[in-house]
């Protein structure tokens, strides 16, 4: 049975990470790939615990050779997911699952086009009920809806889509689709 690289990515807010978890808890056959990093190493971690660590040159040399999936610059730092540690993965009869914003996802799906792209949202409602929770400000409610909807709107590339009023729910459904 061949193994598939599922990417699950949605606003903040949708549950991703939850639904994720529920999923590796469920099954043995799924697994999650550490990401890479060429930002310094800080005090008590170890390289492949949370990330492995490149320096500038060996990360320049694995992004100018296609060994990122995707990648990205976050204060200062770059971060991505490695293709060798997928492909690993995948070869050792494990589906691979990855948790990733909008963007980074669409660069995966245009890495490797077979990998199957899920989106995750709650209904507006809901997602407004779960950002005004946690929100300091209605200013931010207000940030956090515009920096969904423009997740959303870049979303069509996502092969399934999922609604995640109901975090155990979605669970089931990422749970059935991966296959």
């Amino acid at each position: 049975m061949s193994r598939k690289l599922y990417v699950v990515s949605g606003p903040s807010g949708a549950g991703i990470s939850d639904i994720a978890a529920a999923v590796f808890a469920k099954r043995d056959d799924v697994s999650a790939v550490t990401p890479v990093t060429a930002r310094k190493m800080r005090a008590g971690e170890v390289n492949g615990v949370g990330f492995y660590f490149y320096d500038l040159d060996g990360w320049k040399s694995l992004k100018e050779a296609g060994g990122l999936l995707e990648c990205t610059e976050f204060a200062g730092n770059d971060y991505g997911t490695s293709r060798a540690l997928v492909e690993e993965k995948l070869a050792a009869g494990q589906h691979v699952l990855l948790t990733l914003e909008v963007e980074r996802a669409a660069q995966v799906k245009r890495n490797m086009p077979e990998a199957v792209c899920v989106y995750v949202e709650p209904s507006p409602d809901v997602l407004r009920s779960r950002y005004e929770a946690i929100a300091r400000s209605p200013f931010e409610t207000a940030v956090r809806l515009q920096t969904a909807e423009r997740q959303r709107a870049l979303s069509g590339f996502c092969d399934a889509r999922i609604r995640s009023d109901d975090l155990d729910v979605a669970a089931q459904a990422l749970d059935r689709l991966i296959r």
